[in-house]
């Protein structure tokens, strides 16, 4: 996990989503890629105050 974690610490990568959900109402598949974003970014900071 650490390492995909590095592998997003980029600007342009995890940060360009402003959860603004237009990815989740779209979605043909019904998934929510808003919420797993979200996610990434909360483990992000935690790994970041640890």
């Amino acid at each position: 996990t650490q390492e995909r974690l590095d592998n997003l610490e980029d600007p342009f990568k995890l940060y360009r989503c402003h959860t603004i959900m237009n990815c989740t109402k779209v979605c043909p598949k019904g998934l929510n890629p808003a919420k797993a974003i979200a996610s990434i970014k909360k483990m992000m900071v935690e790994r970041e105050l640890a």
